[in-house]
């Protein structure tokens, strides 16, 4: 089965869903064959640009042609967090399977409208939590699932970059409170993405948010400057179903840091370490350890962690970000074809919102919340 696919939005994340989608063939034997088929852009210049570059048949300045074309099958939208539900209602309005970065929505009421639609109309969802993807994140929850590190009793876990450290850099979208929050919605949502698939539904949340540059310039290098209306850091005291609880920490200003999505599980008998930035390495430390041969053991991944053989044959030579979002685009389009993966879909999509919302909720009333379902 041939499926066209039809990108909104051609930025950092548009680029990486197009490798995804361009590689995706050449790694594995699918079911379902896509293929580059429109890329829609603010306007039409641009739009034909990034169709080039990126290997799309077609192009256009307007994403509701896009939707229209009886040639897409999939609609995968990239574009900044308030366009995603008027892009998703009218692809699933038109029978069109979507794939939408995360966060899926600003607010719980407008990613369980997309949810329920999707549901109600069949059609197959997926959000853009790449980093689940990782084959050693699945390593990490067969362990916790098999029982080898025991009953399981704290999440530590932290999304940190810098690249709005600099109090002079301008305002722009991601700053807009109509987005539905700042850093703990943009990045904290990949951490609480985490801790579900690792340790399961956060039952109760305690939240607190700081925003540490009160203003910025209204564009590079203007002496005007704009309120800025959301948090740079957000943290959360957590509460899961199970009877784990965990702290997480979301920062876009952690000066330094590039790419730390980090986190620690401690358990009854053993504990798993893993850090983002060496994302390529599993940390398991076990209690059965012989005294005095006792400390975390580095599993580099490697063939044995599926699907990592599909781009490499020998251990520790390392897949890259980009290989991440090829095996989300991988099991999307397996979920199309009917095949369970336990891919990220709008559904899970709300069930992070919800965590979200909870901790914002939280840290304006200064006290510990309930996540609704």
């Amino acid at each position: 089965m041939r499926l066209g696919v039809g990108l909104i939005g051609s930025g950092f994340m548009g680029k990486t869903h197009a490798f995804g989608f361009l590689n995706v063939g050449h790694m594995f034997s699918l079911p379902v064959e896509p293929e580059l088929a429109m890329l829609a852009d603010v306007d039409a210049e641009r739009a034909a640009r990034a169709a080039k570059m990126l290997g799309f048949d077609r192009s256009t300045g307007n994403w509701r042609e896009l939707v229209a074309d009886e040639r897409v099958g999939i609609v995968d939208i990239t574009t900044p967090n308030t366009l995603h539900k008027e892009m998703a209602l009218a692809a699933i309005a038109a029978g069109k399977h979507v794939y939408c970065e995360k966060p899926l929505a600003p607010t719980v009421g407008e990613a369980l409208e997309m949810t329920l639609a999707a549901e109600r109309a069949g059609v197959t969802t997926a959000v853009g939590f790449n980093y689940l993807k990782n084959p050693l994140l699945k390593l990490a929850r067969e362990i916790i699932t098999s029982g080898e590190i025991g009953e399981i009793r704290s999440f530590n876990g932290i999304h940190a970059e810098d690249y709005l450290m600099d109090a002079e850099g301008p305002w722009s979208w991601r700053l807009d409170p109509a987005g539905g929050g700042g850093a703990l919605a943009d990045l904290g949502s990949h951490i609480i993405a985490t801790a579900r698939y690792l340790v399961g539904p956060v039952d109760e949340v305690l939240g607190d948010t700081v925003t540490a540059i009160a203003s910025r310039p209204i564009a590079a290098g203007a002496k005007e400057r704009r309120p800025v209306e959301v948090e740079d850091i957000g943290r959360a005291h957590l509460r899961f179903a199970n009877g784990c609880s965990g702290v997480i920490e979301a920062s876009w200003i952690a000066t330094g840091r590039k790419m730390r999505h980090d986190f620690e599980i401690s358990g009854s008998k053993g504990a798993i370490a893993f850090s983002q930035e060496r994302f390529n390495e599993l940390g398991l430390y076990l209690t059965s350890d012989k005294p005095g041969q006792g400390g975390f053991r580095k599993i580099f991944a490697g063939p044995e962690h599926e699907p990592y053989g599909a781009f490499c044959v020998a251990p520790g030579h390392q897949l890259g970000f980009n290989d991440l979002k090829t095996i989300e685009v991988r099991d999307f389009l397996l979920a199309i074809s009917g095949q369970p993966t336990g891919h990220a879909d709008f559904r899970e999509g709300l069930e992070v919102q919800r965590t979200v919302e909870a901790i914002y909720r939280s840290a304006n009333e200064k006290r510990w919340i309930t996540v609704s379902s």
